[in-house]
């Protein structure tokens, strides 16, 4: 895992700059290895990225996100995510699990203290992993803030998914059977996280497709597919961990981000947020900001939820850049 030895000179003769410098499989205990791999230079500002779902993975696209002249960013899929194996394993899969894998990471590459971006559950556990080792930070960009919590969970698919998209809500509910409706976030839960492929394949589906439009200001589509749900296509990965974590709470005490935001009080923090955006609002990231005194909102006009909703993506690297150069200032 020795760094390419031309990582420290310019980049301009690397056919890609973006490329890894680094990638491997680490085992982190418990039977699981993490995908990891670096990008940039490796004498550059130290950067780590936190991809969301839980369960998604980080894409190529994301690299991008950081300067290679100026950063050395290093990027996992975290556990049962990704290229880690094993693929999609629940066991030891929690959100100390994922702080003590990046601290596990961070000493793999010789980092001291490095920048933390992460957007939406990525958010989550930037902020859990300040809030556990405040020492090893020095800044934190958010995109779309979650905190991780039942309430945000009901005010997205309780509340302004019926609101928003009322036909969408109706087939959204309409998967279930009418004695499950009356507490649908624990049906959906506990149908995806079935053994019977004739149970969980319908409510995985419905439950990444409903997410997907959610989380995009201008949908190409509104209303699920009903005729799909039994597709012998393969399934979405994101659900069954996103299942997993919502239905234990995300491993965490209740409100655990707000009341212990004090622990950030040494760190500056940039927070992303899009002022349309349906499954994490604005109002998260103001009660977020409220109780940490080194964050600042850039919000985003006509944007929801997606990295790629216009003006997002711009967003994150500005303030990736931005907090570089006051953190070096």
């Amino acid at each position: 895992m020795a760094p390419d030895a031309e990582a420290a000179k310019s980049l301009n003769s690397r056919p890609d700059p973006f490329a890894p410098l680094t990638s491997q499989l680490l085992p982190v205990g418990d039977g699981h290895e993490i995908y990891v791999e670096s990008v940039g230079r490796s004498d550059g500002i130290s950067a780590v990225y936190l991809h969301g779902g839980p369960g998604s993975g980080c894409q190529p696209d994301h690299r991008r996100l950081f300067d290679p002249e100026r950063f050395h960013a290093v990027f996992f899929d975290q556990r049962g995510a990704g290229r880690s194996r094993p693929k999609g394993r629940r066991e030891d899969n929690t959100l100390p699990h994922l702080i003590a894998d990046m601290e596990i990471i961070r000493e793999q590459y010789g980092i001291d203290r490095w920048l933390v971006v992460g957007g939406s559950w990525g958010a989550t556990l930037a902020l859990a992993y300040a809030q556990a080792h405040p020492h090893r930070v020095t800044g934190i960009v958010l995109r779309a803030t979650f905190l991780g919590t039942r309430p945000e969970l009901e005010g997205a698919f309780l509340d302004a998914l019926p609101r928003f998209h009322p036909d969408l809500s109706d087939d959204f509910l309409g998967v279930l059977p009418a004695e499950e409706r009356g507490k649908p976030l624990d049906a959906y839960w506990r149908r995806i996280l079935d053994a019977d492929p004739a149970v969980h394949g319908p409510a995985a589906r419905a439950w990444h497709d409903t997410e997907q439009i959610l989380s995009q200001h201008a949908p190409g589509r509104s209303r699920l597919d009903l005729n799909s749900l039994n597709s012998t296509r393969a399934l979405p990965t994101t659900p069954f961990m996103e299942a997993h974590y919502f239905q234990n709470d995300c491993f965490m005490k209740p409100d655990q981000l707000l009341t212990e935001a004090g622990k950030l009080e040494a760190i500056p923090g940039l927070i992303v947020q899009g002022r349309y955006d349906l499954l994490c609002p604005p109002a998260t990231s103001h009660a977020l900001n409220a109780v940490w005194p080194g964050s600042e909102i850039r919000l985003v006009e006509g944007a929801g939820h997606s990295l790629y909703d216009p003006g997002i993506r711009d967003a994150v690297m500005k303030a990736i850049a931005d907090l570089a150069s006051e953190i070096a200032g």
